[in-house]
């Protein structure tokens, strides 16, 4: 089993209960120098600092014990920031009513109102520009058909 899935399994198993979930783990630097172990974790209700650091204890534990690691590594459990684009459907409903950009798989781009988010799909609300009028088109979006989907911050 390659080690990003094998730690991802074992992140996904250290987790306090079903609020939380794993949304990524990257492995950087594997050959020779120090590698990095990323974990990126998030919670139907957030996570804070202390969520993260329990996970980075319990895995840095087991990783430390079972000797899954050979090499010098550094370990950083955080939560996916803003930059991150969405991953799993649980993102998607965690940021149902929030402004998106989503890039579809066949090149389109739009932004708009997450209104719904299903286990497969999600309805997005499309700002389409009408006669120097801003509209909102309802749109059902299969999750499988978005290259990418990120949170847009609003500062107002």
């Amino acid at each position: 089993m390659e080690l990003r899935d094998q730690l991802l399994r074992i992140a996904t198993q250290q987790l306090k209960d079903e609020r939380y979930f794993i949304v990524n783990v990257i492995v950087k630097g594997s050959g020779g120098g120090k590698m990095k172990v990323l974990v990126l974790l998030d919670g139907d209700e957030g996570v804070n600092i202390d969520d993260c650091a329990d996970l980075s204890r319990a895995l840095g534990t087991y990783i430390e014990t079972e000797e899954i690691i050979e090499q010098a590594y550094t370990l950083e459990v955080s939560s996916p920031g803003v930059e991150q684009p969405l991953k799993l459907g649980r993102q998607y409903a965690k940021n149902t009513g929030r402004r998106l950009k989503i890039q579809l798989k066949d090149g389109q781009v739009w932004t708009g109102k997450l209104t719904k988010a299903g286990e497969n799909r999600v309805e997005f609300e499309k700002e389409v520009k009408e006669k120097k009028k801003m509209v909102h088109q309802p749109v059902t979006i299969a999750l499988d058909e978005i290259e990418k989907a990120s949170v847009l911050v609003s500062f107002k």
